[in-house]
């Protein structure tokens, strides 16, 4: 089974022509609410392209908002979420520009609640049917790490995305079955350790050795994504040529789509380009979760 720690958000979406810039003020070209948070991307992803029930460590407040996402959680069999009472829901800004690039403020509310008590009472009840756990940092720092600290003990894989890169601490990695950054991330990261070699699949692979990782999956946007393997083969996985219209969720989607092929038996490089795939399909329609794609989408453009 997958289960999933992490956030729930919704996401107030501004499409604009260009990023705002300091002091200006622009008029936004549409404005949509949809279902957000990195965690509440990659379960309602992985309950969608399993058909799976998935389990959801996260907080969210009793407020209308926290409403209609226990609604939509009931609809995809997502258990496991916690509702606190006198708080309110996550809350997320999103600009998205007119090459479908985007940037986001973002408003804990209850993921600033979600306590390692609570990761424990969850683990407790799920912990032994759980075999992929896929965590973020939209939670609070100390929770991550109790988090990462008792799935290592447990023995259950973890599919760690490092976003928010500052939130990461290094000394966790060591023992991660699967880290997946983006470029940026990974930059982050690995100046934290002074890597200084002179292209990317060398940082990799040294990143790797220094962290004690198992696997480091690069995600690159449209580019090859890196991998650096358990034994610390390098190989790199093709992407999609598809037109971004808004790659808000693209890489939650990707983990979750990852998750769920590992959890089907696919090896490594198998589970990445089905990920790839489903990513360049959500990048071609708006919104997070609005955007994960039907299996056949994932199946037609893994054909071409």
């Amino acid at each position: 089974m997958i289960a999933v720690i992490g956030s729930s958000n919704i996401d107030t979406v501004y499409e604009v022509d260009h990023f705002t810039e300091p002091g200006e003020t622009q008029t936004a070209l549409s404005l949509n609410y949809y279902y957000g948070g990195k965690g509440a991307n990659q379960a309602v992803a992985a309950a969608k392209l399993s058909e799976q029930n998935v389990f959801f460590s996260t907080s969210i407040g009793n407020d209308s908002e926290g409403k209609k996402i226990e609604k939509r959680f009931n609809e995809f069999n997502i258990k496991g979420y916690y509702i606190h009472k006198n708080a309110h829901t996550g809350h997320a800004f999103i600009e998205v520009n007119r090459f479908g690039e985007n940037k986001i403020v973002s408003n804990s509310g209850a993921n600033g609640l979600h306590s390692k008590a609570l990761v424990k009472k969850f683990l407790k009840e799920h912990g032994k049917d759980i075999d992929y756990c896929l965590i973020q940092n939209e939670i609070p720092r100390e929770t991550i790490a109790f988090s990462l600290n008792i799935l290592k003990q447990k023995a259950i894989k973890i599919i760690y995305d490092p976003a928010a890169k500052e939130k990461t601490k290094i000394k966790w990695l060591s023992g991660i079955e699967y880290l997946t950054p983006n470029v940026t991330e990974f930059n982050f990261l690995k100046n934290k350790l002074n890597i200084r070699e002179d292209n990317l699949e060398k940082q990799a692979l040294r990143f790797k050795k220094e962290t004690g990782l198992n696997n480091l999956i690069l995600k690159r946007g449209s580019d090859d994504i890196i991998i650096i393997a358990n034994d610390n083969e390098l190989s790199r996985i093709q992407t999609f040529d598809v037109k971004a219209v808004d790659t808000t969720g693209a890489g939650d989607i990707f983990n979750a789509a990852f998750a769920v092929s590992l959890n089907r038996g696919n090896n490594l490089q198998r589970a990445c380009k089905y990920a790839a795939s489903a990513a360049a399909v959500s990048v071609t329609k708006k919104g997070a979760q609005s955007s994960i794609p039907e299996e056949h989408e994932i199946k037609e453009l893994l054909l071409r």
